[in-house]
């Protein structure tokens, strides 16, 4: 049966006399008008719905004496009361505390508040993605498609639910006074529920725009004849005609139909690439002489417990190598925020650090001294904000737009890094509307704004001159790119592109090109994203390639869905257009043209005094020479720099394409020169007989002046050049760039010609590892790889390569941790001598042999939890503490005034003294050797740590008397099926008040939280729970 006719007979049943399945038989009438206008779209109806409930479930008691307990929804069970509405307090508090509702069976009863519920079927993926994304924007924030297979089902939903037990048909455990207070309590969120119910009416409404199934359906957008068919403003980049227009019916000035650019996951080594699993983060680009590296803060998700983070890496995309920056006094864990790079600072601006906390900070991190600082910025009133967008000019940084609470900006902000004051800017012209989920890119001495959110998703496109202050609406030939927001956008050469956000498309993915020259939208396909979710993610441009981390997408129903690292070369983009190639790669590339934009350098920069209106030809210049014979081609000329003009210059050389980036630069003379490899076209400017030797390197006076790069004329960056001192000679190195290639591909390769050369299978090469861990400096690879024994019988010469391609001194195999009591690691380490490592980690150091040693990296979400509590004058008895795993969070991060460390592995004890000792908190921990049941302290510790998997419970009447006889908390440690989460949280709470009784405590005993840590196997977690135990 196809949609429509599944359609056909599900209105054709709602229409009829007859009850439907539900328990009350009929559609709940607050919803009739949604559940009509829904059902009159041509690509929804509605499966099964409910306006939202309070109400009382009286449900049967489990069988004590069943050794297979039933679930809690198989037990069944029949309301004793329920309402659409508000609740009568009074006709509830009659209803529990009568004597008619202890003549009942012995049943269970809840108390309960649920919200609407909604499920849609969908007429394909298109429609219910702009279902969802219409229901998240309206508040229904655990929407979701639930099913995408054989139907399109959309689950429309929220999160304000109340459920309470209440005790049972024999013994109610609340007072009356409790009872009216949750009624008022569930009164509120119906109200609530009713209120985001109607926003979502008018917003589905308004999204359809007359294109409803028995009204106007003409309204077609003019992009190959697509009708939105009531999609609305919204999603319309979802109409079918317009994902499958051939590229070719469209023109080259709609789609380069010749070029399809090729996404590629990038291989991570060193951190785990689970840490770059994050959304609403940020990203920089870091050059330095040697390398260029993208500095990623922030974001939501991250390795673990997915969580908002604060921490802080740099990913060099040539090598793929992750590795954390420990830096001191780090910004709170937030997402949502801005950061832009300025000389060798980062400025992280504003955020969200929870729900209720909207920031306004601006935090600098200082990358050479790896320093963080919290400024304190003077001017201007800056308003907390969030999912706004920041660009940077010279030394500014402007601010637009963003998110706080409810409320939406439309101001323009400006932060000047020098003085460290805020200006609101009064501008003049077209101003933009309030938005947030948008992008701006600096690109000359203008900020492009595109698209955001504002009750819909924006597709405009803004510019802002810095120069006139003054905000301009674009007018852009071509097709311009589909409406969106929580998207990206970068610059590359003239091109300003805009990939990913939100609605996602499905059909193809595009990368959309505006381009500076002639001022038209240019679409290339993209290939391998239709599992990729580009949503609030990053795009960084590393010379020719685009490296995007992170971005994807929270479902109630699939989980969250996060992108790994993907890169895509852009260069194929410039072999485009051969017939204006000239004024690509001519003079005035970067100079404003006719109908075009200006050039793509996004800063201002100190230089020398020169003539900008300079009518001296190129030809004519001149720079410093070292004559030398026969060289005149770019393959052996560099230009040579002091070291504190290499930056000044290098930006020079791009802009004007006179740097060879197929060849390295390189310093010399100790560092205080640098040597940039240029072009045949700067070589074909400057012929060797035009130059005098000359041997004066000394700089020449000359007065300095701030302009902007894209201001300047080549033979103007030629005088500069020239008065900096530039010296043209030679390259006396001539290394050539190397193709990039990934550490697998490398060891791919290098581990196959072995194998070939000693007569051995292909097939062997299916057990290389494609992932590998770091400790320290010590490669781990997984147990799973290298399986086959023939391995061992080449392994004097295979090991040496493995560690070479993955550029490592030491390289290791993970092994089994060893089933004794001690848990010893088993690592076996194939290159180097010694296993001891320094691993950093959260701003801490932990310092083992690794071979002797276990270490978890899964278990950083529950180090980190530890050491954001408050652990000020409290002491804390650690009764598994290894080399430190808590025992450092708790001292180092939580300032704890006192740790008892419990352990019995001679090993992990002689790493834990060297730890306390490194991390200068050795005054505070006390090591206790021997079996914690013998050795653990008695009746003094405010909060007691059991870190043992896969069970702690050996050691639970252990913490029961380590506890104060007040009290504390115990962190108890355990891996527990998916299933049975909540009857091994039971069993907790009841064995430890158990225990407590034993020992003569009055406690009351509570589970206050349950961490999810980690998967430790299938359906099998690795949880953590919070027993509070509190003295009557």
């Amino acid at each position: 049966m196809d949609f429509d006719r599944r359609k056909a007979s599900t209105l054709a049943s709602l229409s009829s006399n007859e009850a439907d399945k539900s328990p009350k038989g009929s559609l709940d009438t607050p919803i009739i008008p949604l559940i009509n206008i829904i059902n009159n779209h041509l690509s929804y109806f509605t499966t099964s719905s409910c306006s939202g409930r309070i109400s009382i479930l009286s449900q049967p008691k489990p069988d004590p004496k069943s050794s297979n307990p039933t679930k809690k929804k198989a037990r069944g069970g029949t309301w004793l009361f329920i309402t659409h509405d508000a609740a009568d307090p009074d006709s509830v508090i009659s209803l529990l505390f009568s004597d008619s509702i202890k003549l009942t069976q012995n049943s269970e009863l809840v108390f309960r508040f649920e919200p609407l519920i909604i499920a849609v079927e969908c007429r394909d993926l298109n429609s219910a993605q702009s279902l969802v994304s219409l229901a998240i924007a309206c508040g229904f924030r655990e929407s979701g498609i639930t099913s995408a297979s054989k139907r399109v089902i959309v689950g429309i939903r929220c999160s304000i639910r109340v459920e309470v037990p209440l005790g049972d048909t024999q013994k109610i455990m609340v007072s009356e006074d409790y009872v009216r207070f949750l009624v008022g309590v569930a009164n509120e969120k119906m109200e609530a529920n009713w209120k985001r119910t109607d926003g979502f009416l008018r917003a589905f409404l308004k999204s359809q725009e007359g294109a409803l199934e028995n009204g106007d359906v003409s309204n077609c957008s003019k992009s190959g004849g697509d009708c939105n068919e009531g999609q609305g403003s919204f999603e319309r980049s979802f109409g079918y005609a317009q994902d499958l227009v051939p590229s070719e019916s469209l023109g080259e000035s709609e789609v380069i139909s010749r070029c399809i650019l090729y996404i590629s996951p990038m291989i991570i080594a060193g951190e785990p690439i689970e840490r770059l699993f994050l959304w609403g983060h940020s990203a920089c680009t870091l050059e330095n002489m040697d390398k260029t590296e993208v500095l990623i803060f922030g974001g939501f998700g991250g390795s673990g417990r997915h969580a908002r983070r604060n921490d802080s890496f740099l990913l060099d995309p040539f090598h793929g190598i992750l590795k954390e920056i420990n830096a001191v006094s780090r910004p709170s864990p937030r997402l949502g925020h801005t950061a832009s790079l300025i000389g060798d600072c980062m400025f992280v601006i504003g955020g969200r650090a929870d729900p209720t906390n909207i920031l306004s900070e601006v935090w600098v991190l200082n990358t050479v001294k790896n320093e963080w600082r919290l400024l304190d910025c003077t001017g201007s009133a800056f308003p907390p904000r969030h999912r706004h967008a920041a660009a940077a000019v010279g030394s500014k940084i402007y601010v637009f737009g963003g998110l706080n609470n409810d409320t939406i900006s439309s101001s323009l902000h400006v932060l000047d890094t020098n003085t460290l004051q805020w200006e609101e800017l009064v501008a003049y012209g077209e101003w933009p509307c309030a938005r947030h989920s948008h992008s701006m890119v600096a690109y000359g001495s203008k900020i492009f704004m595109f698209g955001g959110y504002y009750g819909e998703a924006l597709g405009d496109l803004y510019s802002f001159d810095i120069l006139t202050c003054s905000w301009k609406v674009e007018k852009v030939g071509g097709r311009s790119p589909h409406a969106r927001f929580s998207h990206s956008m970068f610059v590359y050469q003239y091109y300003i592109g805009i990939i990913g956000g939100c609605p996602v498309r499905q059909h193809c993915q595009e990368l959309a090109l505006l381009d500076t020259r002639s001022l038209f939208w240019r679409h290339v396909i993209l290939s391998s994203m239709d599992k990729e979710l580009f949503v609030r993610c990053t795009v960084n441009v590393v010379h020719d390639d685009l490296i995007m981390v992170g971005g994807g997408a929270a479902c109630y129903a699939f989980g969250t869905k996060f992108s790994e690292p993907m890169k895509l070369n852009l260069l194929p983009l410039l072999s485009l257009n051969d017939h204006d190639s000239s004024s690509r790669h001519g003079e005035n590339h970067g100079n404003k043209q006719e109908g075009g934009l200006m050039g793509n350098d996004n800063f201002l920069f100190q230089a020398p005094h020169v003539g900008i209106g300079s009518t001296q030809c190129p030809e004519t210049q001149s720079l410093n020479v070292e004559n030398h014979m026969g060289l005149t081609c770019a393959s052996g000329w560099v230009v040579k720099l002091e070291k504190r003009h290499a930056k000044l210059g290098k930006d020079i050389l791009k802009k004007f394409g006179w740097l060879d980036q197929e060849r390295k630069v390189y310093a010399h003379e100790n560092g205080l020169f640098i040597s940039f490899p240029v072009t045949e076209k700067f070589c074909a400017i400057f012929l060797e007989d035009k130059f005098e030797s000359s041997g004066d390197h000394l700089l020449k006076t000359f007065k300095a002046e701030s302009f902007l790069l894209n201001e300047m004329s080549s033979s103007a960056a030629l005088d500069v050049l020239k008065e900096i001192g530039a010296i043209k000679l030679p390259d006396e190195v001539v290394q050539k760039r190397k193709a990039s290639k990934s550490p697998l591909k490398i060891m791919t390769e290098a581990v196959a010609s072995l194998i070939r050369q000693k007569g051995l299978s292909d097939e062997l090469l299916e057990q290389l590892p494609n992932r590998w861990e770091r400790l320290g400096d010590i490669i781990v690879l997984p147990i799973s790889s290298f399986r086959d024994p023939v391995w061992d019988s080449i392994g004097e010469e295979l090991w040496p390569i493995i560690a070479k391609s993955l550029n490592t001194h030491r390289l290791a195999r993970q092994g089994r941790v060893a089933a004794n009591g001690t848990r010893d690691g088993t690592l076996e380490i194939l290159v180097g001598d010694s296993g001891w490592v320094d691993h950093h980690e959260n701003g801490i150091l932990y310092s083992f042999d690794s071979t002797k040693c276990m270490f978890s990296w899964g278990n950083l979400s529950e180090k980190i939890r530890m050491a954001n509590l408050d652990c000020t004058d409290a002491v804390i008895v650690d009764l598994f503490a290894g080399i430190g795993y808590f025992v450092l969070p708790f001292l180092v991060r939580a300032k704890a005034k006192l740790v008892y460390a419990c352990e019995w592995n001679p090993h992990a004890i002689e790493a834990l003294k060297r730890n306390i000792e490194a991390n200068s908190v050795s005054d505070h921990c006390i090591i206790l050797e021997g079996d914690n049941r013998i050795t653990a302290p008695k009746g003094v510790a405010d909060r007691v740590c059991l870190g043992l998997i896969p069970s702690s419970e050996g050691s639970w009447l252990t913490a029961v008397r380590a506890l104060r006889s007040e009290g504390g908390i115990l962190h108890v440690h355990g891996n527990v099926k998916d299933t049975e989460e909540e009857s091994w949280a039971n069993h907790v709470s009841k064995s430890i008040s158990e225990y407590a009784r034993s020992e003569g405590r009055c406690w009351e005993v509570a589970i206050d939280h349950v961490e999810r840590v980690k998967w430790y196997a299938p359906h099998i977690r690795h949880v953590v729970a919070d027993v509070r135990c509190r003295q009557i």
